[in-house]
């Protein structure tokens, strides 16, 4: 099984957005520097670890100032013995729009193998698509795919629910989103469910909780198998994603932290 690659779209299933309200919530919610540590389980079972982190750099891509964004994963003890994982998952995104510039997945996966680069033209609304061979690693003609207007990749997607306003939501209002991944635009439903405490490592951390509606597919249980909670504070950072899968349970969960533009709310 590709753990690493499940526990990322878990985590970030969500964040394919481009949420039809696109209002912010006030002050920033996103610094450079920024590091969050995750750890990812199966049941009750540790299987692996992922970092987020912000560069401390502004970069430029289409002539804008961009964040580098990383997430990097990788199996740990016993899953290693089914499939070694160790992954990173990148994007350059608009620090103003916060939509896609570039991104870039490298992968390693058991014997699988990935390392692609898309580029973004968000003036035309294209996305070209290489892909390195993996025995020369040189990479092959780009594909070039239309995309939705203002679009992201799933790391960008992440940094925007950073800054959507769930005030102006009430329970069970539904937030379509869209984006593109691999070679095609996605559209589906998130459901915003209010808010409920979760207990972390860091402490008890107030969230908002929202469920995407799942397709039908062969890793999640029913189209409600995917719940995740983000902090409900001036952060908004992914605290935990629980999956119900055929095989049981599945996540990812807040470990750390450095670097927040704003302190972590937690309670008693």
């Amino acid at each position: 099984m590709r753990l690493a690659f499940l526990f990322l779209i878990s985590a970030l299933l969500l964040a394919f957005s481009q949420v039809a309200d696109t209002s912010a919530v006030k002050g920033k919610a996103i610094s450079t520097g920024e590091k969050l540590d995750y750890r990812m389980y199966l049941g009750i079972f540790t299987v692996g670890k992922g970092v987020t982190t912000v560069d401390k750099s502004v970069y430029v891509r289409n002539n804008r100032g961009c964040f580098k964004v990383d997430a990097f994963m990788e199996t740990l003890g016993i899953a290693t013995w089914i499939s070694k994982v160790n992954d990173n998952w990148g994007a350059f995104v608009d620090t103003s729009a916060l939509i896609t510039h570039e991104s870039y997945r490298k992968l390693s996966e058991g014997n699988y193998r990935l390392h692609e680069v898309i580029t973004y033209d968000p003036d035309k609304d294209l996305a070209s698509v290489k892909v390195a061979d993996k025995k020369t690693g040189k990479f092959c003609d780009p594909k070039t795919y239309s995309t939705p207007d203002n679009v992201r990749d799933v790391v960008a997607g992440f940094m925007y629910l950073r800054i959507i306003n769930f005030s102006k939501y009430k329970i069970k209002d539904t937030l379509t989103v869209s984006g593109f991944f691999e070679d095609k635009a996605y559209h589906f439903k998130i459901i915003y469910y209010g808010k409920e405490t979760i207990d972390t490592d860091v402490g008890k951390i107030p969230c908002h909780k929202l469920i995407p509606i799942m397709p039908d597919n062969q890793l999640f249980r029913g189209e409600n198998s995917v719940t995740a909670w983000l902090s409900a504070d001036g952060n908004q950072i992914p605290v935990k994603v629980d999956a119900k899968m055929f095989i049981g349970h599945a996540g990812t969960v807040l470990v750390g932290f450095r670097g927040l533009h704003n302190q972590l709310k937690t309670v008693q």
